[in-house]
């Protein structure tokens, strides 16, 4: 299969961030990734002005993030040609993002501050909507935020990636929960802006650059067929629908690429002669292989069932026979340290 990884979940000039597009998107292409997607706050303006297209290697694409009018519920819509209004609520966007062929992702779900009265929280409230196609299991700077404290704050302010260490256990909670009664897909996010702080009342400093949080969380898609970089609107399409897609189907799978190059994991069933892949279903008939391979030597595999760790391996390889109907996924620790987290695989 073919492997790309991306950087979801940014902002720019044109919301809240510090950068400009262009400049965005070469700090992506210097640091390799294939694709990135912009999500400025209730705005499609980089779209509407042209800036979605390749940038060396690089692929910008442009969604938007939407909020409701109490600037709760925030959701990172993608696919879609015009933003809603902030007026409208979270059942309204949804189901529109969805009726007008867009895919959408819960934005840091379980945000819980209050030691931070300029950055506030912004959790997802409105459990009982169905419409969306996945949820953001880790967001680099909303876990920045939500572990800052007086103690560590300079720590972490000159370290910011080494201080992020694993989604919320709530959120894979409620992940998990949901994918026993339906597909939900996760995706990583690093909700980058660059804003920069006064520290020390002299000194500026530059939190998360661009190029330093296109390092960490990731979301890699695996496809089955190559994407052909160019500038000719049929192919910038044509990327863009392969990427989407496979954000919607959940062929992927997150990881903290700061710990390691994750590229070239991999987690599969075996099932009649067949192979099955992240996001596909398996009908349960007899017992399964689970199968799963690692770019490094060793590292811990743990295999969860509805929720529940059920196994685990330090290997760079494991294979686990499943009969139970349910979702599962894999966790991959590596040095002890949250590394990767696939998508579900559903016995049915």
């Amino acid at each position: 299969m073919y492997e790309y990884v991306g950087a979801l979940h940014m902002h720019s000039t044109f919301s809240d961030g510090s950068g400009d597009v262009p400049d965005i998107a070469k700090a992506a292409d210097e640091v390799g990734l294939d694709f990135i997607a912009l999500t400025d706050h209730n705005t499609l303006r980089a779209l509407k002005e042209g800036y979605e297209k390749w940038y060396g290697n690089t692929l910008l694409l442009v969604g938007c993030e939407i909020n409701d009018k109490e600037n709760k519920n925030h959701y990172l819509a993608f696919g879609i040609e015009d933003a809603f209004s902030t007026r409208l609520s979270a059942k309204e966007y949804v189901k529109m993002v969805k009726e007008k062929g867009g895919i959408g992702f819960l934005a840091h779900p379980h945000e819980k501050r209050t030691h931070m009265k300029e950055h506030p929280p912004y959790p997802w409230q409105e459990w009982e909507i169905e419409e969306f196609n996945g949820i953001e299991i880790w967001n680099h700077m909303s876990e920045w935020m939500e572990n800052l404290t007086e103690e560590n704050k300079y720590q972490a302010f000159m370290h910011p990636l080494k201080s992020i260490i694993a989604p919320p256990e709530e959120t894979l909670k409620k992940w998990d929960e949901i994918n026993q009664k339906r597909k939900v897909v996760a995706i990583g996010g690093v909700d980058a802006h660059a804003h920069k702080y006064n520290l020390l009342g002299f000194l500026e400093v530059e939190i998360f650059p661009y190029k330093v949080l296109f390092k960490s969380i990731r979301t890699h898609i695996l496809i089955n067929e190559e994407i052909n970089i160019g500038d000719s609107p049929d192919k910038i399409q044509k990327a863009k629908e392969v990427i989407y897609s496979a954000l919607a189907y959940g062929n992927s799978f997150v990881a903290n690429d700061y710990h390691s190059d994750s590229k070239g994991f991999r987690f599969w069933g075996e099932a009649d002669g067949k192979t099955y892949g992240l996001g596909d279903s398996i009908e349960a008939k007899d017992k399964i292989k689970l199968k799963v391979i690692l770019p490094v030597e060793k590292a811990e595999i743990r295999l969860i069932f509805n929720g529940k760790k059920i196994d685990s391996v330090e290997s760079n390889e494991a294979s686990f026979v499943v009969e139970k109907k349910g979702a599962y996924r894999v966790e991959i620790y590596y040095n002890n340290k949250a590394w990767i987290y696939s998508n579900h695989i559903r016995i049915i």
